[in-house]
């Protein structure tokens, strides 16, 4: 996939995670959440060359845009995105923890999209 593919999936995740929040399906909006967060490190990692196929690249990609930007939020928000890519599994999270997650994810993006060298 390319960097505006990437970003695109991430905004469409998000929109889905609200949909399915709203409908009830707390693993979906969970997922779906996990899965914008991904994605735009995917997209400002497919930019700067860095490694992205792997689970474990995702931390690898926060702590070097931390250690880019100095915003240690960046490690924080993604930990919430870390939950919601466990309650997937688990459906152990109410629906005010899921919608916090949420809100985690989409304050993620916005910190990250400005990151993104827009072509």
């Amino acid at each position: 996939m390319t960097t505006p593919k990437y970003q695109q999936a991430s905004e469409h995740f998000l929109a889905q995670a609200g949909n399915e929040l709203a409908a009830g399906d707390l693993p979906q909006a969970s997922e779906k959440g996990w899965g914008a967060a991904t994605q735009i490190l995917k997209a400002i990692a497919e930019q700067r060359g860095w490694e992205h196929n792997r689970h474990r690249h995702y931390l690898s990609i926060t702590s070097r845009l931390r250690a880019e930007t100095g915003d240690g939020d960046i490690r924080r928000l993604f930990a919430s995105a870390s939950q919601l890519h466990e309650n997937f599994y688990e459906n152990e999270m109410q629906v005010e923890d899921v919608a916090d997650g949420l809100a985690d994810v989409k304050a993620l993006i916005d910190k990250l999209l400005p990151l993104l060298e827009h072509q």
